[in-house]
């Protein structure tokens, strides 16, 4: 009908009548939140280009994950930075390895949290590459021997969700296979699908420790330009057994994400990243936006564009935040 009968401010009159017509809602559980463990005991190193992040212990990962759960986050995703980095990231896939012990510790601590493990090399190459170097590139299948060895060991240390974030062709097939034939059939795959080789990964390789030593890695990992290539990319991640999809980065790829959502319907997972998070707190830093309100609005347009599930270093203040 036309004006004046369909007036739509009359559902914006009040801060009641706003909340019950709201079409997107964000809670506590939407989010994961990423945690950089390392070696040692009562150790909390400051991130210099994420500030409000660190690269913890596993005490310290352990007592901060209590502190996510106790606010309302029901999931974490461990990143691992060895004491030793090697050709063929052998920190990774080793029994006593940083994520397999800090897995065991917070399923210890929190039976009932959702322990993520992300599944990559980077951190743990001495080349700071996503694989097995040949010739002067990654491998891409003699990667995959040491994706499924490493899928096997997060399990076996508690993991309930294994993340492979690698980009390599044939990943979630190689560890759903590797992950069924050690009687971890019921273990999810959560597959960075769309994976795009970013410019908002900056502060990360900080906080990781994980630089390539040469090149970069737009030889596996996605061309920002492409949106197509990123459903043929989901499609073979749901054929190969992916249980859940996610689209990274986030903000700048609303678009895909959307798209991945509408096609697949699949849980869909988006990681807000390192370089989004570092942006806002610089901008807050100066006085020139509200951080808590920027925050928000960030995940919330995630979450709208179609995500699941949030993986973002705001998770902890954002559940508080929302719990006021």
């Amino acid at each position: 009908m036309a004006f004046p009968a369909n007036r739509l401010r009359r559902l914006r009159a009040t801060p009641a009548i706003r909340e019950l017509v709201r079409e997107t809602k964000l809670d506590a559980g939407d989010f994961i939140l990423p945690l950089f463990i390392r070696p040692g005991k009562n150790l909390k190193r400051p991130i210099a280009s994420m500030p409000g992040q660190y690269q913890l212990s596993v005490d310290e990962g352990v007592k901060l994950s209590k502190e996510a759960w106790k606010a309302g986050v029901r999931s974490i995703i461990l990143f691992g930075i060895p004491e030793k980095k090697d050709g063929l990231a052998r920190g990774a896939y080793a029994a006593d390895g940083i994520v397999q012990k800090a897995a065991s510790a917070v399923k210890s601590a929190l039976p009932d949290m959702a322990v993520m493990a992300d599944l990559c090399f980077c951190e743990y190459t001495d080349h700071g590459h996503c694989g097995v170097i040949k010739n002067g590139r990654v491998d891409n299948d003699d990667t995959l021997e040491l994706a499924a060895k490493t899928a096997v060991s997060q399990a076996k240390a508690g993991a309930d969700v294994i993340a492979p974030s690698g980009m390599m062709d044939g990943q979630v097939a190689a560890i759903r296979r590797a992950l069924d034939g050690a009687d971890f059939r019921d273990t999810p795959i959560l597959a960075y699908a769309a994976k795009y080789a970013s410019g908002f990964y900056g502060p990360f390789r900080d906080a990781a420790e994980s630089p390539p030593q040469f090149g970069d890695r737009s030889g596996y990992q996605m061309d920002p330009a492409n949106a197509l290539e990123a459903m043929r990319e989901v499609a073979l991640d749901v054929e190969e057994g992916a249980d859940m999809v996610m689209v990274k980065p986030a903000l700048s790829y609303l678009d895909v994400l959307s798209k991945v959502k509408e096609r697949w319907g699949l849980p869909t997972a988006a990681y807000s990243v390192s370089g989004e998070y570092a942006m806002i707190k610089a901008a807050a830093a100066k006085g020139w936006i509200d951080e808590r309100r920027i925050a928000l609005e960030v995940l919330l347009s995630i979450k709208r564009a179609g995500a699941d599930m949030i993986l973002t270093y705001y998770a902890l203040d954002a559940a508080r935040w929302l719990s006021e």
